[in-house]
């Protein structure tokens, strides 16, 4: 029954976009579209007749002396200069939107009592930021970094929070160590230099000395440090939690999130040229998928061990820089996030949103991970110094359950809290809440020990589980991590840096060490440092969250036109990719008409194009459509520009079709080494060749025959085109080395 009723809910949600927090911030959110006064006002209230020009003293000739009266002026200056509070000292840049949460059913009671794990007939708000880790506010989407994944759970018993990362473990074990890598990490003192990246001497000087980073560097070398998208990159809460059952009984816990779309990345090159060419990338790519009605979802999945078992394995499971394998604790999938609605403004939302490690509910609790113990310190720290002493009544951050305490006053006090302010007090105003009837309850944990600084004998073990993420990677995966790896210590120029480092990549991997040493110029290992016994686990690599039901959902497509292209095939392409959800951009060589062929330029209504070519790059899309139109692939082929956004798509492993005369584009102007075209252009017969699909026609008839369906075998130019979408990559370009053949 209760499950029904989430149903019902869900449904509701899905459609209209409300929660309960929604709801809660229409109370703080004005919109001037519905002139709730006649016009412009100061802050308190008055009427401003004219908002243009300081009051002067002036015989209207010429101006005179600015009156300091002028308290309209003053108020809007001052105003103005008090905008900016301190940017995050870390995920500065973000981006957020909001959604609901819900679980399928109550399978997780055995493990605990919290009502927002356990209770299927419940939507909870949330508001997620997703960000960079170095950058300031204003650095590129695409760096190669860790990404921030906070996500707010307003739920009926107080505000959860677990402000999670897109990668499983961390750079250190001890929190203690924490400004250490933030310095180490941030731009170098002398010079503010680099801006948003890892790769100069200072970081890698750092983890060359720490060597409890080395699983962490493997991950942040790899492509899970330039993801396609937020909403196609996984989301770990990092740190070791306890749940708390109704039994009294306690278990160890990790918190995952799966995106349905899969877990995809950048090729380096491209991550590298979009930071330039759109660095809000992330951010518009998040806004576009909601309010094109593909909602972001992501799988909400737990690990858990029973506290009688924590030390039954030969890492320690509060370590933070180690992952608890899944072929040894398998994460058990209870619900999901839909993220459904975008913000109405940035900076009281996104901005001033602030995650606590230590914000939990009852029946979720803490552990002895001695990172996550000052991560409870510290973000509580860090919100008050951004924020002020009362940054949990800003709208985004209150709860949507009552909020009733004995705090008082502060900077930016916003409640008027009636009688006594203290407790114990003769009218038992504001008493404390027993566990039995829902307070918070701390697990009785018994503990015995010696005062001291000393980490335990598993902390000291530093690179079995780096060992195992490499030895899981594909070959490509292992080839951008070595690429990753070189291109970063090419940057350091101190030669005790990258000379000490791929020492310790020998700790890793004796031929990983080699292939690093020689691009970067570092100490070539004769023999391995440590064996590397070959060990591998489950659930690392990318592809192995490859979406059971392929999809192009939010895949953005661009079509490639020129005047004289086939309406026909256009209008039928767009109409059966948009079947899929996916997006569809007509690139032109103007924004605005493009004629079709039998239609003269200049003359006729034309076909609207989104973009010039000038205008986007190959790197802001999924995959690109060449249709047919003889002197529309005439022109092409006489484009500099057009040519290169094919050659550029082909060395980023994109899907690319073609059509008709397009197809004699690619062969002749192009020139794609290795790939098979479609030979008779008078057929619909469809060749698919390392993610190169041609076909000579795409009548009527071909279309109506060609209904989407994405997987292998398929006949249609369509199907196969979407299938090679839904791959997101065609990596056998790259592994037959026909990517490094081209130019781009």
């Amino acid at each position: 029954m209760s499950s029904a009723i989430g149903t019902v809910k869900e449904a509701f949600t899905s459609v209209t976009g409300q929660t309960a927090k929604v709801a809660d911030l229409k109370n703080s959110i004005i919109d001037p579209a519905k002139k709730p006064t006649k016009g412009m006002t100061t802050d308190y209230g008055i009427f401003v007749s004219e908002p243009d020009n300081w009051l002067q003293a002036s015989n209207g000739a010429r101006p005179g002396p600015a009156l300091l009266e002028d308290q309209i002026a003053r108020e809007k200056i001052m105003r103005f200069d008090h905008e900016r509070i301190p940017e995050r000292v870390v995920h500065a840049r973000g981006a957020g939107a909001h959604g609901y949460f819900k679980v399928y059913d109550d399978r997780a009671s055995k493990y605990t009592y919290a009502g927002v794990l356990t209770d299927p007939s419940r939507i909870t708000p949330t508001f997620v930021r997703f960000s960079t880790v170095q950058g300031a506010r204003g650095s590129a989407d695409t760096v190669r970094d860790v990404r921030g994944f906070a996500t707010k759970f307003y739920t009926a018993e107080g505000n959860w929070d677990i402000v999670g990362n897109n990668i499983p473990v961390f750079f250190i074990q001890d929190g203690i160590k924490f400004p250490d890598f933030v310095h180490a990490v941030k731009p170098e003192p002398h010079n503010e230099v680099p801006q948003a990246q890892s790769a100069h001497n200072n970081f890698w000087d750092f983890v060359g000395l720490q060597p409890e980073s080395a699983h962490m560097v493997m991950w942040t070398m790899s492509d899970r440090a330039i993801p396609r998208s937020y909403r196609m990159m996984q989301g770990f809460g990092v740190n070791t939690f306890t749940l708390l059952n109704a039994k009294g009984e306690r278990h160890f816990v990790k918190f995952h999130w799966i995106p349905e779309l899969g877990v995809h990345s950048f090729v380096w090159d491209e991550a590298l040229k979009i930071a330039g060419q759109d660095p809000d990338f992330h951010r518009k790519d998040l806004e576009e998928a909601i309010l094109s009605g593909a909602f972001p979802k992501y799988y909400f999945g737990i690990q858990v061990i029973p506290e009688s078992k924590e030390n039954d394995f030969d890492f320690d499971i509060l370590d933070a820089t180690k992952i608890w394998p899944e072929e040894l604790v398998p994460v058990e999938i209870i619900g999901e996030m839909v993220l459904n609605r975008t913000v109405d403004e940035y900076f009281p939302e996104v901005e001033q949103v602030a995650f606590c490690t230590s914000h939990v509910v009852p029946g979720i609790g803490f552990s002895n991970d001695p990172l996550l113990t000052a991560r409870n310190f510290s973000y509580f720290d860090t919100q008050i110094s951004r924020l002020g002493i009362n940054w949990q009544q800003l709208p985004i951050n209150r709860p949507v359950c009552p909020v009733m305490n004995h705090n008082r006053d502060g900077r930016s006090q916003h409640r008027i809290t009636k009688d006594l302010n203290y407790w114990p007090n003769r009218r038992q105003l504001v008493p404390p809440v027993p566990p039995t009837e829902g307070g918070y309850a701390e697990y009785a944990e018994k503990v015995v020990g010696i005062k001291q600084r000393l980490r335990s004998a598993k902390f000291q073990e530093h690179f079995k589980q780096a060992q195992m993420f490499y030895n899981s990677l594909n070959i490509y995966e292992k080839a951008h991590l070595v690429g990753a790896l070189s291109f970063e210590l090419s940057h350091c120029d101190d030669p005790v840096v990258y000379e000490s480092y791929t020492k310790v990549l020998n700790n890793i991997d004796f031929n990983l060490a080699k292939q690093v040493a020689m691009n970067v110029g570092g100490v070539i290992p004769q023999q391995p440092a440590r064996e590397n016994p070959g060990h591998t686990g489950s659930r690392l690599s990318q592809p192995e969250f490859t979406p059971k039901d392929p999809t192009i959902k939010s895949r953005r497509v661009a079509i490639l036109l020129a005047d004289g292209f086939n309406l026909g095939e256009v209008q039928a392409i767009r109409a059966a990719l948009k079947a899929g959800m996916a997006t569809t951009w007509v690139i032109g060589p103007r924004r605005g008409p493009v004629y079709p062929d039998g239609e003269e330029v200049g003359s006729g209504s034309g076909y609207s194009a989104d973009h010039h070519y000038e205008g986007q790059r190959s790197t802001m899309f999924d995959a690109i459509i060449i249709p047919g139109g003889a002197k529309h692939a005439q022109a092409l082929a006489k484009n500099g520009r057009t040519v290169h956004w094919v050659r550029e798509a082909f060395g980023h492993l994109k899907p690319i079709g073609a059509l008709g005369e397009g197809v004699a584009f690619l062969r002749e102007a192009v020139q794609l080494p290795g790939v098979q075209f479609a030979a008779n252009l008078a057929s619909d017969n469809v060749t698919s060749s390392y993610g190169v699909v041609t076909a000579g026609k795409y009548d009527v008839s071909s279309a109506a025959a060609d209904a989407l369906s994405i997987k292998q075998g398929e006949k249609g130019f369509i199907s196969n085109f979407a299938y090679e979408l839904s791959k997101h990559r065609c990596y056998e370009r790259e592994l037959d080395g026909l990517a490094g053949q081209v130019a781009y």
